[in-house]
């Protein structure tokens, strides 16, 4: 599948609620599907700067395809780095550095979100991006 039929998905799960609460608590539902991070990889270089609540990203590389994983302490925030893994991960790095991540405004997440966890919700995106980067320059070098 590709970062925008992944999006296309998301927006569609979402479109069937009108109240954020409901919104919310699919939010909610997602971050505890997610799979727990390993203890190994939650460590101070994986966390995420910039973000109020604690946020672990790890990301491996093989066979040119980034697959992340990620935690958070805090159940929303949980859910929102659930739905960039689900979207980002297991694709190159090129995929990941050219993607539109429009599905964040489209949803509604970025005016319903405290500007904290905004800033956080960028950071996010930043570092998944930045190793997207960092992988590309390692493959090409």
């Amino acid at each position: 599948m590709t970062i925008e039929q992944i999006q296309e998905e998301i927006i569609n799960e979402f479109s069937v609620f009108d109240d954020w609460m409901d919104k919310y608590q699919l939010l909610i539902d997602m971050g505890n599907a997610l799979p727990a991070l390993d203890e190994a990889y939650k460590t101070d270089q994986n966390l995420i700067e910039g973000c109020q609540s604690r946020v672990w990203l790890h990301a491996n590389y093989a066979d040119g395809i980034i697959t992340y994983e990620a935690e958070s302490d805090a159940i929303i925030v949980k859910g929102i780095v659930s739905l960039l893994v689900r979207v980002l991960s297991g694709h190159t790095p090129d995929e990941i550095l050219d993607a539109d991540l429009h599905f964040i405004e489209e949803i509604g997440l970025t005016e319903h979100l405290s500007p904290t966890r905004s800033n956080g919700l960028v950071a996010m995106v930043k570092q998944m991006r930045l190793y997207a980067l960092a992988f590309k320059t390692k493959a090409n070098a």
